[in-house]
């Protein structure tokens, strides 16, 4: 399928070993989107300049240049488009790194490629956001979140957020002092269940803190979960 041909759009999938790649493109054809395939990172990150992609499917371990810095190169250039990971290793380093970096998200092998495919389409709702609306910006403490133009400023300076960072702190901004659990940040953010492990929204919530700074307005409730209080 072209990536005219396709509904949904292009995704570029990144991946050296053929029998997965040629799975994840199975699938991801299936559900209407168009497919490049790239075996090594150099030539991944060539085509993720020249294709604009609506989403990259990235393996870390690539060779020439792993899927990390093509990650790390794209955010350098300003380019936002969702990353999604597909990590070996079952160990909390790579899946950090990768979110420090700026990805969306992280799927650990071996996987389903149903499950692959429904993390592609919702960092891709993520991504395009809510239809626009008339609805006021929220404010809690120094920070502003604006839901129609998806902008948020910190003690009136800008802030740069992922689509998943700012879907996050949206979610805990729209009721302020509401603590949520993990579980229910995954669900309302992420689109799917708690057995996805709910270490990415504690990675997420670190992630839009360093970049709120003092103006911080994420609390911790031990135990329990997340909430947006001055």
């Amino acid at each position: 399928m072209t990536a005219d041909a396709a509904p949904r759009g292009l995704v570029l999938v990144v991946e050296d070993e053929p029998a997965i790649a040629d799975l994840v493109r199975l699938y991801l054809s299936r559900d209407g989107f168009g497919v490049h395939l790239e075996r090594d990172g150099a030539a991944g990150l060539a085509a993720a300049r020249r294709l604009r992609p609506v989403a990259c499917v990235l393996d870390i371990a690539l060779p020439g240049l792993a899927g990390t810095e093509i990650c790390r190169r794209l955010r350098e250039a300003g380019d936002w488009t969702p990353v999604i990971f597909l990590t070996a290793r079952d160990d909390e380093v790579d899946r950090i790194v990768g979110l420090e970096l700026g990805a969306d998200d992280y799927v650990t092998k071996p996987f389903s490629p149903r499950e692959l495919v429904a993390r592609v389409r919702a960092v891709l709702r993520r991504a395009a956001g809510a239809p626009a609306t008339a609805e006021r910006p929220r404010v809690v403490g120094a920070v502003t979140l604006d839901p129609a133009r998806r902008t948020v400023t910190a003690g009136g300076a800008p802030v740069q957020l992922t689509s998943t960072e700012f879907d996050l702190l949206a979610h805990l901004m729209a009721r302020p002092g509401r603590v949520f659990t993990r579980e229910e940040l995954l669900a309302g953010v992420w689109g799917y269940a708690a057995h996805a492990g709910t270490r990415t929204v504690d990675v997420h919530v670190a992630q839009v803190r360093a970049k709120l700074g003092p103006a911080s307005v994420i609390r911790t409730h031990r135990g329990v979960g997340y909430a947006a209080d001055a």
